[in-house]
């Protein structure tokens, strides 16, 4: 009983976080109205009630699922949560100004791109015990990338030298996922459809995740301005988000809900 009603509040929480998020922030109150042929505004909106929705869905099944993959949902929600909240800002910058917002949308990669590499020491630990030196590695990898990326992006660091940071620490994620620490735990220890749903994330980090620096390649370093990158550079962004967000979250939450029913 107990457990259900710390449940309970913590979606009441969640939920008046997501409606005061929705309501309070004056960049909101706008009077910018999207063009019916501003495609980039089109999937901001698009993919920021997208976000809303999966975070709702992800929180909701987490009553269908083991207490061990409970907390990977919740993350899975958390995710989506905080993206979502920062779309609405990008969105509006974009609206507005028809730049890239470069600054939220970093923001929300430095929060939730850590919080996805999470996941896969969540979901090996659901299942072995797995060594905190894989956790540290995961996290070194991805500030290496978003570091590199954002000194590039904001022009803190000429393009290419801060192309090639960001490229060596996704490569660093690659090699743990794949050859390193975590992958032969997955290997050795999982059961199959825990490697299944490993398999298919490793492989959104390694085919999703290409799309950002194909976006950045396309942004800035084909030698057009990036006034005029910024519309394809945007919609490669966002959509690259759906896939490597809330696609990401479905692998976790078919594996949890497999897996807890198996044991029913």
């Amino acid at each position: 009983m107990e457990l259900n009603h710390i449940e309970n509040k913590l979606k009441v929480v969640l939920g008046s976080c997501l409606g005061l998020a929705l309501t309070s922030s004056p960049v909101w109150a706008s009077s910018a109205v999207l063009k019916p042929n501003d495609f980039v505004g089109i999937t901001f909106w698009l993919i920021s009630m997208a976000l809303v929705a999966s975070t709702a869905f992800f929180f909701l099944e987490r009553d269908r699922v083991s207490p061990k993959w409970k907390t990977s949902l919740t993350v899975s929600g958390l995710v989506t949560l905080v993206a979502a909240v920062h779309y609405f800002y990008m969105r509006e910058v974009w609206v507005e100004t028809g730049s890239t917002p470069t600054v939220y949308r970093y923001i929300d990669w430095l929060i939730t791109v850590p919080l996805l590499m999470i996941e896969f020491y969540l979901i090996l630990s659901a299942i072995a015990k797995v060594p905190a030196g894989v956790f540290w590695r995961l996290m070194i990898g991805t500030l290496v990338m978003l570091v590199g990326g954002y000194l590039g992006e904001a022009g803190y660091l000429a393009l290419w030298p801060a192309f090639i940071i960001g490229m060596v620490g996704w490569a660093y994620i690659l090699y743990e996922i794949f050859a390193g620490e975590a992958g032969k735990i997955n290997s050795n220890s999982a059961p199959a459809s825990v490697q299944s749903a490993f398999k298919t994330m490793r492989w959104i980090v390694t085919i999703g995740w290409a799309i950002y620096p194909i976006g950045y390649y396309v942004g800035y370093l084909t030698g057009s301005s990036p006034a005029d990158s910024a519309g394809l550079l945007n919609i490669i962004y966002n959509l690259a988000d759906v896939l490597n967000k809330i696609a990401f979250g479905l692998i976790i939450w078919s594996v949890a809900v497999t897996e807890s029913e198996a044991k029913h």
